[in-house]
This record gives structure tokens, C-alpha cells and sequence, in this order.
């Protein structure tokens, strides 16, 4: 019994850690539309900072816009068509 309740802690703390370190370090919010072979997509994404949320919008957008590495790149490369910073947490 007191192998399980302490298997069962470990699972719960280990559970805390992660939502910890995925939900709080998010302190940048920030919808990118980006344009590429005359389609254009938006996505938003959460940072910790505004260079990471910028980028990880940037790429989700792309992802659906660019087929393979290269396209990929080159979407990424381009301005985005437009920002919008949103709140935060």
C-alpha cells in the first residue's frame, strides 16, 4: 500500500511539473497571417518570448501554406502579411 501511494505522488508531481512548464512560461500571445503561392493562412501562438511566439505563429501558418523544407523556408523567410499582438495569460 505505501508503494502505491507513493508511486501514485510521483505520477501526480510529475503531471504538475509538465502543466507547469507548458502553460507557464507563456507570456507573449500573437495572431501572424502569412501569405505564400497566393494562399494565405493566419494561426496564433504563446511564447515566453515575443521572438518565439512570432516565429512559432509564423511556422504553424506556413505549415499549411508550403509543401516540403524548401517551401517551407521560403514562406517562413517572407513578412508576415500581418500581426496582431493579443493578451497574454
Amino acid at each position: 500500500m505505501k508503494k502505491v501511494l507513493l508511486v501514485l505522488c510521483g505520477v501526480l508531481g510529475f503531471v504538475a511539473l509538465l502543466l507547469y512548464l507548458s502553460l507557464g512560461g507563456t507570456r507573449y500571445r500573437v495572431e501572424v497571417c502569412m501569405e505564400y503561392n497566393g494562399r494565405a493562412n493566419c494561426r496564433t501562438a504563446s511564447g515566453s518570448t515575443e521572438e518565439q511566439a512570432l516565429r512559432t505563429a509564423a511556422d504553424n501558418a506556413c505549415a499549411l501554406l508550403a509543401s516540403g523544407m524548401t517551401e517551407s523556408m521560403a514562406c517562413t523567410s517572407r513578412p508576415p502579411k500581418s500581426v496582431n499582438w493579443r493578451k497574454g495569460k
